[in-house]
């Protein structure tokens, strides 16, 4: 089940001048950069309402090399939301469960993500055109 928007990713071309835009707009300093090296990104995370159980957080992406996933929507797109990410409970049941529904699920298992996540994606041609991200707290 879909608890509630976990974050929402922008796609940067510099993250050192997107996180003082957002730290301007937020009034906040991010609370976490870094780089995962298997998606060729650097991320910076913000929280929108810290202290809150179900927080909403900002995550700026940029392309740590011109064949990133990242690279390629910034060349495609620009600058912009790049998707939107729902936190789960059990990430493999609701892959399970969207397939059922239809859905085209890019990733056949979860995988590692930023911010201490397993995530998955599925397809935007599916999803009127927003790339959804499916992202579980990862329990060690």
């Amino acid at each position: 089940m879909l608890t509630n928007v976990e974050h929402i990713g922008i796609a940067v071309r510099d993250i050192t001048v997107s996180n003082d835009l957002f730290a301007k707009l937020l009034n906040v300093q991010p609370y976490k950069a870094e780089i995962v090296a298997s998606e060729g990104v650097t991320t910076s995370f913000f929280k929108i309402n810290p202290g809150q159980e179900n927080q909403t957080k900002i995550e700026l992406l940029e392309a740590t090399n011109p064949d990133s996933p990242i690279a390629k929507f910034l060349e495609k797109k620009g600058e912009g939301i790049h998707h939107i990410a729902f936190a789960v409970d059990d990430i493999l049941a609701e892959m399970e469960r969207l397939r059922a529904e239809g859905f085209t699920v890019l990733n056949d298992v979860p995988k590692r993500g930023a911010d201490n996540k397993l995530v998955c994606f599925l397809h935007p041609k599916g999803t009127n055109g927003v790339l959804i991200e499916l992202c579980q707290e990862i329990k060690e």
